[in-house]
């Protein structure tokens, strides 16, 4: 049974940092990109970022370039996203996912949430003062 746990969410101030981990199981992660997207109260599920499975080649909104940064540990199972400079619209519930697909990240991975598979149950981010 495939299952992605997400963790790393909580409550932090305008400025701040966060290290969101996702936890993959029953997979071999290194086969597929894996992205993280976010979800607010009210809105469509938003693509964040991409990791591809072959080169580790990334991809990201233009609303968190050079802010967030994704990397990946397939020997581990792991995929993680580093959230700097948060600001209050980063408030959300963030997800990973894997790419059924595609294998390479391109502004495509970012924009269609239906071709990912494997969703798990989220890590609440809040950015508030």
């Amino acid at each position: 049974q495939v299952q992605f746990v997400e963790s790393g969410g909580g409550l932090v101030q305008p400025g701040g940092s966060l290290r969101l981990s996702c936890a993959a199981s029953g997979i071999t992660l290194d086969y597929y990109a894996i992205g993280w997207f976010r979800q607010a109260p009210g809105k469509e599920r938003e693509g964040v970022s991409c990791i591809s499975s072959s080169d580790g080649s990334t991809y990201y909104a233009d609303s968190v370039k050079g802010r967030f940064t994704i990397s990946r540990d397939n020997a581990k199972k792991m995929v993680y996203l580093q959230m700097n400079s948060l600001m209050p619209e980063d408030t959300a519930v963030y997800y990973c996912a894997a790419d059924i697909m595609r294998r390479r990240c391109s502004y495509y991975s970012v924009s269609y949430p239906a071709d990912y598979r494997y969703w798990g149950q989220g890590t609440q981010v809040t950015v508030s003062s």
